[in-house]
C-alpha cells in the first residue's frame, strides 16, 4: 500500500490521520522533527505528502516548495485557514489541494486516492516520457520542463499539465471547463481565480523562454495557445 507522510504539528490530530489511514491499508508516517521536514521526505520517500500550513520555524508552503525542487509526488494541504488566498497560496507553492479543518475523514481519503490514481494508478502518465512540440516550444512532462532554444524553464505538476492542454489543442481554443477537467478531479471546489492565477503563471514560466502573449484569453469560451513566436523569431 502507499506511504503518506504527514506533517501535521497537532499531535491529536495528526494522530487521528494516521489511525485512519492505517486502517484502510495505508502506512502513516508522523512527522515530529519540524526542523529537517526534507530530510525526513528524502528519508522516508513517500506516496503523497498531508501538509500543514501553520508549523513551526517554516510554513508549510516553504516546505512544499523544497519538496517540489526534488520531487513530483502528490501534496496536499489540510489547514484550519479557509481563505480564498491561503488556497491560491498552496496551489501556487505547488500542491496538488487543499483540504479545509475540520473536515470529513472520508472526503480525506477520497482525494488521497484520487491523487494516488493520478499519480501512480491507472490515470498516471506512461513510462515512456511524453514530449510535446510546437514550432521550437518543447514540454517535456516527466521531468516537467518547458524548453525553446537554449532556454529551459522547471514547472511545476499544474502548470505542465495546463500547457500541455493547450499545446496539445492549439491553435484551438479549450475551454475552461476542459482545463479545471483536467487540473482537478472536483472542479466544484475550484474557486474562480485559481484557474486565473495558474493561467498567470503558466505565462511567465513562457515569458522566461522569450514567449510573450501566446496564451489568449478568449471571452466566454476559455483559451488558446497561439504560436506567435515563430512570427517574432
Amino acid at each position: 500500500m502507499a506511504k503518506i507522510m504527514i506533517v501535521e504539528d497537532d499531535p491529536k490530530i495528526a494522530k487521528l490521520l494516521q489511525n485512519h489511514l492505517e486502517k484502510y491499508g495505508y502506512q502513516a508516517k508522523l512527522t515530529e522533527d519540524f526542523e529537517h521536514i526534507l530530510a525526513l521526505f528524502t528519508e522516508i520517500k513517500p506516496d503523497l505528502v498531508l501538509l500543514d500550513i501553520n508549523l513551526p520555524s517554516y510554513d508549510g508552503y516553504y516546505w512544499c516548495r523544497q519538496i517540489r525542487k526534488i520531487s513530483t509526488c502528490p501534496i496536499l494541504f489540510i489547514s484550519a485557514r479557509s481563505g480564498e488566498m491561503d488556497q491560491v497560496m498552496a496551489l501556487e507553492n505547488g500542491a496538488d489541494d487543499f483540504i479545509t479543518k475540520p473536515f470529513h475523514y472520508e472526503v480525506v481519503m477520497a482525494k488521497i486516492r484520487s491523487q494516488l490514481r493520478r499519480a501512480y494508478g491507472e490515470y498516471a502518465p506512461k513510462v515512456e516520457e511524453r514530449i510535446v512540440n510546437i514550432e521550437g516550444l518543447t514540454l517535456y512532462m516527466e521531468r516537467m520542463e518547458a524548453e525553446k532554444g537554449e532556454k529551459t524553464v522547471s514547472l511545476t505538476k499544474k502548470e505542465a499539465i495546463l500547457l500541455e492542454t493547450l499545446m496539445r489543442r492549439s491553435p484551438r481554443v479549450v475551454s475552461r471547463e476542459a482545463i479545471l477537467e483536467k487540473l482537478w478531479d472536483d472542479q466544484s471546489f475550484v474557486d474562480e481565480n485559481t484557474l486565473n492565477v495558474n493561467i498567470t503563471r503558466v505565462r511567465k514560466k513562457l515569458q522566461e523562454l522569450e514567449i510573450d502573449n501566446a496564451i489568449e484569453t478568449v471571452r466566454g469560451a476559455g483559451y488558446r495557445l497561439v504560436p506567435n513566436w515563430v512570427e517574432e523569431g
